[in-house]
């Protein structure tokens, strides 16, 4: 049993009886907590996430894989309710082990185990791994994002400063059971789900505007989840 000091938001491996902490919030700034279920097993783990006294912390069903094939679960929490979060994991839920990281525009600053790169708004396509963070800045007109997955159920998310877009390709299940918001963070209020259209299920095309400032993109899914997923932007 270790408590995990997690101010950078790095990619960290959580155990049974372990707590991490990440004192260094921002007021203002939306994040998302990645947790992936990294024992190699069928088993769910449920992980803690609390953000102090004044709100009730939160269980997280992070979903059992085989092969270290499967879904990230989300926790979105906001720096306007707490600098602080801390995860845990029981110490009954023995042979546990989670995989975890804080993505937002600001997160994370220790980049170590995180594939981070400037997302280029020239229509090119890039592939989108696990743990693929993408940033960019983009300038003050319209951009459309295209992503592309041959996985059911591929999740991934765009962070602006006080926001998150949550996008799912080829949906099945019900994605409240995998994003979970925490405090005073409301979907349409804080962040949206945008789903892929039934008739092109593995493709996703969405218009946003850029105002300047940094947006970035993280992926959700394992390695093996996001074999042949991609990413591109280009301005409209």
């Amino acid at each position: 049993m270790s408590t995990i000091d997690w101010n950078g938001g790095q990619s960290i491996s959580l155990s049974g009886g372990d707590t991490a902490v990440c004192e260094t919030l921002k007021q203002g700034q939306l994040y998302a907590v990645f947790l992936y279920n990294g024992a190699g097993e069928d088993a769910d783990i449920i992980v803690n996430v609390n953000i102090g006294n004044n709100y009730a912390p939160k269980k997280v069903t992070v979903p059992g894989t085989t092969g270290n094939k499967g879904l990230a679960a989300l926790a979105l929490i906001s720096g306007s309710n707490s600098q602080t979060v801390s995860i845990s994991i029981t110490s009954q839920q023995s042979g546990s082990k989670v995989d975890a990281w804080l993505g937002s525009v600001g997160m994370p600053t220790n980049t170590s185990g995180i594939e981070n790169m400037e997302l280029p708004i020239d229509g090119q396509t890039q592939a989108y791994g696990t743990r693929d963070r993408y940033y960019a800045v983009p300038e003050s007109r319209w951009y459309q994002l295209t992503l592309n997955s041959p996985q059911n159920q591929f999740i991934s998310v765009q962070f602006t400063e006080s926001f998150a877009t949550v996008f799912i390709n080829n949906p099945v299940a019900d994605p409240g059971n995998t994003i979970v918001p925490v405090g005073t963070v409301k979907i349409d209020t804080d962040y949206k789900i945008v789903k892929a259209d039934s008739g092109q299920p593995q493709t996703i095309m969405y218009e946003d505007q850029g105002n300047g400032r940094q947006k970035v993109w993280m992926n959700a899914d394992s390695q093996q989840n996001s074999s042949s997923s991609t990413i591109v932007a280009q301005y409209l």
